[in-house]
């Protein structure tokens, strides 16, 4: 660690890094304008569910945000799409001979940069149905977006046994590390859970996606916890490539904090949820990702916790879940929410930075 953090390659790195960073804000802030105004051009905004997860009509949820309907939906492809802008920029220090890498790594950035576009474009079409109202369900049903979540997790672990070397049963790719226990081999059981960490966290994000800066907030947190990570680990492309993707999401907050010009919608909370679950599994680090991601978890617990309630007890937990909107009904204001909820995944994420540096290789 001590080299890590020596010496001009590590303030040569950090440029880059932080470089990377600075440009990605503003392109996206260049970028978000512009694509708010096609949007309100071609009408195209965010349809109020009629239906909860259960499937019974959600009198409550349309009663807190029917006044959110026809808001500019899609922006999360500003958040992507300045990501994928800037690995292609990348490519021109490179050639200038100012750096020997750009952001297109096999090691570090194939998987994340593959799962951003992939889950991405499913999100896409999923607000797109929203936006036109197909189905009951006004959006992608559930089943299919699950599959289709299952079958890019699936291609991502098949990468990570494959070209990174986990066949070989002695490679970093089979390994799961918890802190003060140690590294454990678990072999192809590496390739079911690689796939539960993803759907699990593109889910979450998707959950906790519903009042104005929130969501987009957290993941601000989240990537830049691991873009730490990352660094002390010396992954420095994979560190670059989580600073690009804060610097889009604090772009796209500016113009998403209350009262928001425009929605993440799916195709911001799938690509960056599921990215987020693929960098904790490329830096090992999914104890880290329980503290860093814990709101995410606890939005998501709080509609399991309720829809078992409803099903088995017949009457329900919280007022309305996920957590956030049990808050709104309480009476709370907006933006105090998206605060509060700021401020504790800010320090749980810090416990969570910590137990990953700390934590690495004991």
């Amino acid at each position: 660690m001590d080299e890590l953090l020596s010496g001009s390659e590590a303030l040569h790195n950090l440029t880059f890094i932080l470089g990377f960073g600075g440009l990605s804000f503003i392109v996206a802030m260049i970028f978000a304008p512009i694509f708010i105004r096609f949007l309100e051009r071609n009408r195209l905004g965010q349809q109020i569910r009629d239906s909860s997860v259960d499937g019974k009509i959600s009198t409550i949820f349309r009663e807190l945000h029917l006044k959110k309907s026809g808001t500019p939906t899609m922006g999360g492809v500003v958040i992507w799409g300045t990501v994928v802008a800037m690995v292609l920029l990348s490519f021109i220090p490179q050639k200038l001979g100012i750096t020997t890498n750009s952001l297109w790594s096999r090691a570090e950035t194939y998987i994340p940069l593959f799962t951003l576009v992939a889950a991405g474009l499913l999100g896409m079409l999923d607000d797109w149905w929203n936006i036109r109202g197909v189905g009951k369900e006004k959006g992608l049903k559930v089943r299919p977006k699950l599959i289709w979540l299952t079958v890019f997790a699936a291609a991502g672990a098949w990468w990570f046994f494959t070209k990174l070397g986990c066949l070989d049963g002695v490679a970093d790719a089979c390994l799961i590390h918890l802190p003060r226990l140690g590294d454990f081999n678990i072999g192809w059981w590496y390739i079911p859970l690689f796939i539960l960490v993803i759907i699990s966290s593109a889910n979450a994000v998707n959950i906790t996606d519903g009042l104005d800066g929130l969501a987009g907030g957290l993941l601000a947190i989240a990537f830049g916890g691991f873009g730490v990570i990352a660094f002390f680990q010396g992954m420095f492309l994979l560190a670059t490539l989580c600073a690009a993707i804060v610097g889009a999401v604090v772009a796209f907050l500016w113009w998403n904090v209350p009262p928001a010009k425009f929605f993440m919608g799916d195709t911001g909370s799938y690509s960056l949820g599921a990215t987020l679950g693929v960098i904790a599994m490329l830096t090992d680090s999914i104890v880290p990702l329980i503290f860093i991601a814990a709101i995410f978890i606890l939005e998501t617990l709080s509609v399991i916790i309720q829809l078992v309630s409803k099903k088995f007890f017949g009457k329900k937990v919280f007022l309305i879940a996920p957590l956030h909107h049990h808050f709104e009904k309480l009476g709370w204001p907006e933006h105090q929410i998206v605060m509060r909820f700021w401020l504790v995944g800010g320090v749980l994420a810090g416990l969570g930075l910590i137990l990953g540096i700390v934590g690495m290789g004991n």
